[in-house]
């Protein structure tokens, strides 16, 4: 009963062999991927996939450097410029397509290129009035913003939320927690002291695990993909000084409390 709960399935780098790499996660028992979208495009592709295949489940976003004309789309080749977004027309999209989501992702707030703050933040407002109007859940992206992403939510209506890769600080962290956020373990925590201090800290109750594939592979010089979610769950195992078995229960029944 694995979930990879965060996924870039729209990604260029599956789109040769995306029909193996589902059939690859299945044998590994991975019942749910849900694969996010980022802009108009993946969004788009998200759906299609989530269509053809019964283990994936869409989430619809922005992910917000692309929201104000920032982002590269990173595994392109070559590099591909993104194009300018429409968000009202975007969020129009995800709210006409809402019957057919499981939350609404990737977003969030991302200052590792400098400029342009208050439109992300403007953004994100939109976006998280918009969960809260279709009562979708949220996962969030968050780099070097934590604290105005955890702000933010806090002023909002949102319960139902998932922090993707979250860096914070450890009292950013325990304000996460002590709020009833989710988190979701990439499966670099193998080698990442960060999330491994993450999982140490924070209560299996509140925790997920996720491949981010293509990005964050467990494995040097291997692109990744969900059947490697499994290592997320055996180094939580480890770290927890819990069985497999009882962190993949936990977080099966966590995966039914914010998502179903």
């Amino acid at each position: 009963m694995l979930i990879d709960v965060h996924a870039h399935l729209a990604d260029e780098e599956f789109t040769k062999d995306l029909g193996k790499v589902i059939e690859r996660a299945r044998k590994a028992d991975v019942k749910a991927i849900i694969t996010n979208g980022s802009d108009h495009k993946t969004n788009v592709s998200s759906l299609k996939i989530a269509e053809k295949y019964d283990i994936v489940k869409a989430a619809l976003g922005i992910y917000p450097l692309y929201a104000v004309d920032l982002g590269l789309r990173e595994a392109a080749y070559p590099m591909e410029k993104i194009k300018p977004i429409d968000i009202d027309n975007e969020l129009k999209f995800i709210e006409e397509n809402k019957d057919k989501l499981t939350a609404i992702g990737e977003i969030g707030l991302d200052y590792t290129v400098k400029g342009k703050e208050k439109e992300q933040k403007e953004v994100f407002q939109k976006i998280i009035r918009l969960a809260e109007k279709i009562k979708k859940p949220i996962i969030v992206h968050s780099r070097k913003a934590e604290d105005d992403v955890i702000e933010m939510l806090n002023s909002s209506k949102i319960k139902k939320v998932l922090l993707h890769c979250f860096s914070g600080k450890k009292n950013i962290v325990k304000k996460a927690a002590d709020l009833g956020y989710h988190f979701s373990i990439p499966t670099n925590v193998v080698r990442a002291q960060n999330f491994q201090l993450m999982v140490k800290e924070i209560n299996i109750n509140q925790l997920f695990c996720e491949t981010d594939a293509p990005y964050l592979s467990p494995f040097k010089d291997r692109r990744n993909e969900p059947a490697f979610v499994i290592e997320s769950y055996k180094k939580m195992a480890e770290i927890k000084g819990m069985e497999l078995q009882e962190v993949i229960n936990n977080v099966w029944m966590n995966f039914q409390r914010l998502f179903l």
